[in-house]
């Protein structure tokens, strides 16, 4: 666990301007687009991503596979190796990723009724090496297994490592400028779809394993269930995704709840966030009209206070939060659209655009 004695006293949160709009990327390897805004640094001007494919690196079929990925404030780097075995063996992957992203899911600061997260001056540079099993397919069965060693740096804005928040919290476990652990992760999922409906279920469970006493020690378990049936053109679709965390923690480790994909109508991570968490998303569409109503719905289940430093009590977030809105589902040239207009439990209305390239789904 982290040291109860590294928390200092309280201090007054300060006003961050919101650097973080919200930006709907297309999906990764089937994108380029760019940007400008005014910064220092040529390189920060452009948006967009890099892929690099080839099939046959050593004449063995051997697959090499490098993505680039860069926002505003974020980049990714993945190198992914692929050596082939025979169809009932499990499919090996070698894989190095670098990321660097604001981390406003617990640092974050809301704004405009929570429809909003504005940064929190930290942001999280992760090192990752690992190696990934994913096991032959059975019936609509399908798990894969890693391990990976990860390196995790909390930096500034201007690239200085800290230990620290804004408020003179501790971020890290370890105490120092960086957290490293080796997690060993399981993950199954099944999935089953038909003209009648669909029927999903994935469950992750990662364990820190201590190779080295001062390395981070934990179970986290996560979970997504989803269930659609079709009547005539309605199609209403529920989904319950949850986890929890035991044993050491960072605050940056916690669950987040709030934005696309959680509890629409908060900005992200603006409900809450905590050891364990429990959120619900309730779906309507009509395949005529191509529209959809929909409810959601998250809670931190009262975790909050066991998040080192109490992040979300400290922002102000409420714990719990719902938002209800309609949207638009359609195909076009571009890809998938997906347009959504929210209201969250504080009156607040918030408009969401994705997009999603069709040959990612190929």
């Amino acid at each position: 666990m982290c040291r109860k004695n590294d928390i200092k006293k309280k201090s007054e949160p300060k006003k961050i301007e919101d650097k973080n709009k919200r930006l709907e990327r297309i999906a990764p390897h089937h994108k380029f687009t760019t940007g400008l805004v005014i910064t220092s640094s040529p390189l920060s001007l452009v948006i967009g991503s890099l892929c690099i494919k080839h099939p046959n690196l050593f004449r063995g079929s051997e697959k090499l596979d490098v993505s680039w990925d860069k926002g505003l404030y974020d980049s990714n780097v993945l190198v992914a190796f692929r050596r082939p075995r025979p169809e009932w063996r499990p499919q090996q992957c070698f894989f190095i990723q670098h990321s660097l992203s604001p981390e406003i899911g617990v640092h974050g600061t809301p704004v405009d009724n929570f429809s909003r997260s504005g940064s929190g001056g930290v942001n999280l540079s992760k090192l990752a090496v690992g190696l990934d099993l994913s096991e032959p397919a059975s019936s609509k069965w399908s798990s894969t297994t890693s391990v990976k060693f990860e390196h995790v740096r909390p930096i500034k804005d201007d690239g200085r490592a800290i230990n620290r928040d804004l408020d003179g919290f501790p971020i890290t476990c370890s105490g120092n400028t960086h957290d490293s652990m080796v997690v060993l992760k399981q993950e199954s999922r099944f999935a089953k779809a038909t003209d009648q409906g669909l029927s999903h279920f994935s469950m992750q469970i990662e364990q820190g394993i201590p190779v080295v006493s001062k390395w981070l020690i934990f179970n986290r378990f996560k979970f997504v269930a989803s269930k659609g049936v079709r009547f005539g053109p309605a199609f209403p679709l529920a989904s319950l995704t949850g986890g929890s965390i035991v044993g050491d923690m960072t605050p940056y480790q916690a669950f987040a709840i709030g934005g696309l994909g959680s509890v629409r109508g908060y900005g992200e991570v603006a409900v809450g966030s905590g050891r364990s968490c429990l959120v619900a998303n309730t779906e309507l569409a009509n395949k005529m009209t191509e529209g959809t109503i929909f409810l959601d719905c998250g809670t931190d289940l009262g975790s909050s206070r066991l998040v080192p430093g109490n992040p979300s009590l400290r922002q102000g977030k409420p714990g719990f939060g719902y938002g209800f809105g309609y949207g638009l589902r359609f195909k076009s040239p571009l890809g998938h659209l997906q347009v959504d207009y929210a209201m969250n439990a504080f009156n607040q209305k918030t408009l969401y655009f994705g997009i999603t390239n069709l040959a990612s789904s190929t």
